[in-house]
């Protein structure tokens, strides 16, 4: 089956791409390349030995993204593709309305203008705002805080009232809660620019010495050490979560959501101290003032994609630390030794290597 896998290029997407294709899938990706990089696919065929369609197109350019469904017969869409940083969208909300709902419409007025009606839709926890109690299951009410949790949540409804407006539509929203790790090769993993937003990124780079300090933002919350509490889930898990996922909308219809996480909190100092304990690298750190909308404890219970898509998280926090540590330490540029390669790809509007 061929799967479109828009921002493919992606943290997540490269993961994902790599399930697909040791599943038998045939990817065909797509990305603009505004916050990843074409290396990293190159990555990806070099640690599958598999090639794949790669396409260089902003969602945005509907004529364009046309092309796509012209050339090759979709059978389903696991859709990445958008940007992720919350105060960014905070800054700056036109910006996220704009490349996270605006190219959402567009893919699905293609999907249905070509008959494809299976989707795999990356969403995030924070459509649940500020939660009153844990674990969070699906069915709590939604409430999303900023700009960014505002766009996942309007792109959940529209796709809920899209199959109500057609039954044949399947689709699976996919809640993320703390992706962290790299994949086992050390090969591919979060290449953040500039300061990183997510807290992993942040303490590796401090662990490499390209920052000083990991800030952390307040002590004083009703937890075991006072720091907030998330639900870390191992890169390579929520992959699998994708496949479990795209099996299930294949199969079937109707649109429902799952939590990815591993239903096991952790606070952001006892994350500090599985990563010294794992690499023997001590993490300076300096408490700053809480930031507004943050919740005190937040994870996950998976049970329903359990029982429903038969995926759990397989790997533990200290494997979620090793795994970073080896991208990190590997790849301490992140992907800008593959420079070369970077600017040979960005030329063109599609680019394959079969």
């Amino acid at each position: 089956m061929v799967i479109l896998v828009t921002g493919g290029a992606g943290f997540i997407g490269t993961h994902t791409i790599v399930e697909l294709l040791n599943a038998g899938y045939k990817p065909v990706v797509v990305d603009n390349f505004l916050n990843s990089k074409p290396a990293s696919l190159q990555r990806v065929q070099e640690l599958t030995k598999r090639n794949f369609k790669i396409y260089n197109i902003d969602l945005l350019n509907e004529t364009k993204l046309e092309t796509i469904f012209l050339e090759n017969q979709i059978d389903a869409v696991i859709h990445l593709a958008g940007i992720k940083a919350v105060a960014e969208s905070v800054s700056n909300p036109l910006w996220y309305y704009q490349n996270n709902i605006l190219t959402t419409v567009n893919l699905c007025r293609l999907m249905k203008k070509y008959h494809v009606k299976k989707m795999v839709f990356s969403s995030s926890a924070t459509v649940y705002g500020i939660p009153k109690k844990v674990p969070i299951t699906e069915d709590y009410p939604l409430d999303a805080l900023n700009p960014y949790g505002r766009t996942k949540l309007a792109i959940e409804l529209m796709l809920r009232d899209i199959y109500q407006s057609d039954p044949e539509w399947s689709i699976a929203l996919l809640r993320y809660f703390n992706p962290i790790g790299a994949h086992k090769s050390g090969k591919i993993g979060e290449d953040s620019k500039g300061i990183p937003n997510n807290l992993m990124p942040f303490i590796t780079r401090v662990a490499a010495g390209k920052l000083e300090v990991l800030p952390i933002f307040g002590d004083h919350y009703p937890t075991v050490d006072g720091t907030g509490v998330r639900d870390y889930i191992h890169v390579s898990d929520l992959a699998t979560g994708h496949l479990k996922a795209l099996e299930k909308v294949i199969q079937s219809t109707g649109v429902d959501a799952y939590n990815l996480g591993t239903g096991q909190g952790y606070s952001v100092l006892e994350l500090v101290s599985a990563f010294e304990s794992v690499t023997g690298i001590r993490i300076p750190y300096q408490i700053t003032s809480p930031r507004p909308g943050d919740a005190a404890i937040c994870y996950a219970d998976p049970s329903k994609a359990k029982n429903e898509l038969g995926w759990r998280a397989e790997r533990e926090i200290k494997e979620m630390c090793e795994d970073s540590w080896r991208w990190q330490s590997q790849n301490p540029d992140g992907y800008l030794d593959d420079e070369e390669l970077n600017n040979l790809l960005e030329i063109p509007d599609y680019q394959s290597s079969s």
